[in-house]
């Protein structure tokens, strides 16, 4: 298997357990998950290589900057997300739904 392959494999793994998660989550909070399969796999598989890439669930839709601290922000679910669910119907990434 090469690295690339193992790589995939990894993403794959990850993309499924944030999937759970997330499902878990927006349900806790009585929301969905975004019902546009291509976009929602687009978000989670973000999130899964910034994690392996980066050690965090930095959200794929935003800048990291480079700063942990000020990057914390930026881990999903993000400090934004329940104001623009509020506000716009759905996060900024478009991974939860009012």
């Amino acid at each position: 298997m090469t690295v690339d392959e193992k790589t995939a494999e990894k993403i794959d793994e990850l993309s499924d357990e944030i999937r759970k998660w997330a499902e878990k989550y927006a349900g806790d909070n009585g929301w969905e998950v975004n019902n546009e399969e291509k976009q929602l796999n687009a978000v989670i598989r973000g999130l899964a290589r910034n994690t392996l890439k980066f050690g965090e669930q930095y959200c794929p839709c935003r800048i990291r900057s480079g700063d942990r601290e000020k990057d914390k922000e930026i881990i999903c679910p993000c400090i934004y997300h329940k104001d623009e669910i509020e506000n716009d119907g759905n996060c900024h990434c478009r991974f939860f739904f009012k």
